[in-house]
């Protein structure tokens, strides 16, 4: 009888934990977007070891109250002169107050309510009635005096900063609701209403906190009560322990170092989705937000446009430039760390942002100290300043004045690309008064020629660049190839646009279904220009890709086909990703680009009512933002109300005078109007305005011919042709011009020129023959 008693119990006990179990497996699989955020506080009741370290970081204290323990600035009626302004700064009723140039251009008096950052520079955000927080331009250098520091400076130094420039403190490029708060605060909403064009803008924890990483931390929280209750059915089994994302790649993994090479080398194979660098990427990255829902441990590309390696931030073989910071997330993605399955945490203690270990003692801890920290690998033995792995492999740029910024590729010193591709290098940062060619020769000298590193696409995107006639073929070569950086194949599919064409286009079919979003990206972006009908069975897969940003590019590049002529299948995962584009703009309801955006896709979409209140707003929003006006133009072409166009570019060109695109987009608009001589002197405008455009030539040009003033326009494209020897439009002008006008031999040289950049086109072919045989002299 006790035997049947203690059975059925455990019966019962079995059957409990059966369910309570199974319950516990079905919350992995729970919808986490119910969780909330429960503050730092209540992580470090249990992660006080953590909790300390972090209590000392600058993440702490990325964004605080104006308060006399925060605030670092001199503000004892302290003055700061920038051009013409005389700003002033002072303290009243314990405020802190500042004088200076306001929206109007007048000075006027400001309190801060905010400090943002602490070193090298502190920042000072001023609140507005409408909820727009502002950063001002001038900040504090809280270096010590001995290095320069310990007083105001303007971050836009050499650069006089008027009220009306979109870089004022008090405009839009300098707003703290989208500009900065996603990084510098956890659980931000903007609360943006775009009716009233109010913020009410929010956040779960003024600084960056635990869950600014981890994610809303509620149901972990929820987790570890259940797990020190003393009721064993109260804990469920989760493997996730309630939270969004485990952040645990290098558990587990060890980096033995190879005894031949001296590298370590990652134990276990890294995944291809790094959760860790993906969630560091959410502020230490170049990117933009479309979806405030980011969870920790997804692909970037979920919810923001990350930008590979653009032409203003990069040079042609990757490393920064000076003019707009990179962020590290790009440019650690093209290196060899990276590929080698190196994670963020592997060299900073995530809690607390240092290194782990002083100096290069945190590249030793995988590069063994016996084979390079030795002067048989430095080569500087009797330098006198012996050089650093840091030094020599990530060189430093500094940004807003006096915040120096390391180049995180971890790339071999290359001086001989500096003389090939005109891009800086780690041995010239430091022997500046030697030549590119000497330290290439020293290199070659120690190292040997073969100097090949792991960054092996300057060379093609130096050619698109430049627009040499290789430059097709050779960014082919990095698109295709699978061991290169994921962010230079990205880039370099989407460098191909211009050179789209039958031969190529398998380099964007396989991108289109790559590992990687950002290649998938890059692969739309290279069909940008081809008619959406034709790209429909290429693109239409990925209408319904895991990832948002990729759906939001394939929808967009699909906006024109028509509802009757796309196929019934796939009908369901358009109208999806055109939702998801729509919202992904309206998240940035308060930006003028965002509204043109949303605009083309309308306009596309055949929704013209739509979408001129939508150009409409975004030059209320800026009307700086001269691509509304452009776009909005464009429109009323397709509208036939040209007049209508033609005042909205005259009103452009009031608050943009120096703006190229406008005065050539009147030109287009005028020439349509059948004023060719005020056409002419649009365009005539443009090309000075922006000689470096082909474009803005061309279309100059052919107006020019069209005006029967031949002369002038083989003058003007043989002029541009200078800067762009392999433009294709250009090349094929001349052609033509010179074939009319009966200069067959000119017309032949530029039609061989062109047959050499379009090797295989049969109709160039007949072309240059039937231009050679013109050519001849006529027979005695």
């Amino acid at each position: 009888m006790a035997t049947a008693f203690a059975l059925a119990i455990l019966l019962v006990f079995g059957l409990a934990l059966h369910f309570l179990n199974a319950g516990g497996q079905a919350s992995i699989a729970q919808d986490y977007s119910a969780a909330t955020f429960v503050g730092s506080e209540t992580c470090a009741g249990c992660h006080q070891t953590e909790a300390k370290l972090w209590n000392v970081s600058q993440h702490k204290i990325a964004m605080q109250h104006a308060t006399e323990k925060t605030v670092l600035g001199n503000f004892s009626n302290a003055s700061f002169d920038h051009y013409d302004v005389h700003s002033r700064f002072f303290r009243k009723d314990g405020k802190f107050l500042v004088e200076t140039d306001g929206p109007d251009g007048q000075l006027t008096v400001y309190e801060v309510k905010y400090t943002f950052g602490v070193d090298p520079l502190q920042q000072y955000l001023v609140e507005f009635p409408d909820g727009r927080i502002q950063a001002l331009s001038i900040a504090w250098d809280s270096r010590p005096q001995d290095q320069g520091g310990q007083r105001w400076f303007h971050i836009y130094p050499n650069e006089e900063i008027k009220h009306d420039d979109v870089l004022h403190w008090t405009k839009l490029n300098q707003n703290w609701n989208f500009m900065c708060a996603e990084c510098h605060s956890t659980g931000v909403r903007k609360n943006y209403d775009a009716k009233a064009d109010h913020f009410a803008t929010s956040w779960a924890e003024i600084s960056v906190g635990c869950e600014a990483c981890h994610g809303q931390g509620s149901r972990h929280a929820a987790w570890a009560r259940e797990q020190q209750s003393w009721w064993p059915f109260g804990k469920r089994v989760d493997p996730g322990k309630g939270l969004l994302a485990l952040l645990d790649e290098r558990r587990g993994v060890t980096w033995p170092i190879d005894p031949q090479t001296g590298i370590g080398r990652r134990s276990v194979a890294p995944a291809t989705l790094r959760k860790e660098v993906e969630t560091c990427g959410l502020c230490h990255a170049r990117r933009a937000s479309f979806h405030e829902d980011w969870m920790p441990g997804q692909w970037l590309s979920q919810t923001h446009v990350v930008e590979p390696l653009a032409r203003n931030t990069y040079h042609s073989d990757g490393q920064i430039r000076d003019v707009e910071e990179p962020y590290n997330y790009t440019p650690f993605k093209q290196g060899k760390m990276f590929a080698a399955g190196v994670t963020c945490s592997d060299c900073h203690e995530p809690h607390s942002a240092k290194l782990r270990a002083p100096g290069e003692g945190v590249c030793l801890q995988c590069h063994a100290p016996d084979k390079y920290a030795d002067v048989r690998h430095r080569h500087h033995g009797n330098s006198g300043t012996e050089p650093t792995c840091i030094s020599c492999h990530m060189q430093t740029r500094t940004y807003m004045v006096v915040d120096p910024r390391h180049d995180h590729t971890f790339r071999v010193p290359r001086p001989d690309l500096s003389l090939t591709l005109g891009t800086p290098n780690a041995c010239n940062d430091c022997h500046r008064d030697k030549p590119a060619q000497w330290a290439a020769s020293a290199v070659e000298q120690w190292f040997g020629p073969n100097r090949r590193g792991y960054q092996t696409f300057g060379a093609a995107f130096q050619a698109a660049r430049t627009d040499q006639a290789d430059a097709a073929a050779l960014l082919g070569i990095i698109a295709a190839d699978k061991n290169a950086p994921v962010v230079a194949r990205a880039s370099a599919l989407s460098e191909l646009g211009p050179w789209v064409s039958p031969a190529n286009v398998n380099f964007a079919r396989s991108g289109l279904s790559d590992p990687d979003p950002m290649v998938r990206i890059g692969a739309l972006d290279m069909l940008t220009n081809v008619p959406a009908p034709q790209i429909w069975p290429l693109v239409s897969p990925l209408l319904a890709d895991p990832v948002r940003g990729v759906r939001i590019r394939a929808v967009a590049l699909l906006a024109n086909v028509p509802v009757a002529r796309q196929p019934q299948g796939d009908r369901t995962h358009f109208d999806q990703a055109a939702a998801d584009f729509v919202a992904a703009q309206l998240a940035n309801a308060e930006r003028p680009e965002a509204r043109t955006t949303l605009a083309n896709f309308l306009a596309q979409r055949g929704q013209s009512a739509e979408a001129e209140a939508e150009y409409k707003a975004a030059l209320r929003l800026s009307p700086l933002y001269t691509t509304a006006a452009i776009n909005l133009v464009d429109l009323y072409r397709q509208l036939g109300r040209d007049k209508d166009g033609e005042t909205v570019l005259r009103s452009a060109i009031v608050v943009a005078p120096r703006d190229a695109a406008v005065h050539y987009a009147l030109g287009l608009t005028l020439t349509r109007l059948k004023r060719t001589d005020e056409a002419l002197a649009a365009f005539q405008m443009a090309t000075e305005l922006e000689p470096a455009s082909s474009q803005y030539a061309y279309v100059y040009a052919v107006a020019l011919h069209s005006a029967d003033r031949a002369g002038e326009a083989v003058a003007v494209l043989t002029e541009a042709l200078k800067s762009h020897p392999n433009d294709r439009s250009i090349l094929s002008a001349l052609v033509a011009f010179n074939r009319t006008d009966g200069n067959a031999a000119a017309a032949l040289t530029y039609a061989q020129r062109l047959a050499a950049i379009t090797p295989g086109d049969p109709n160039l072919t007949k072309l240059v023959d039937e231009l050679r045989e013109a050519a001849k002299p006529p027979a005695r």
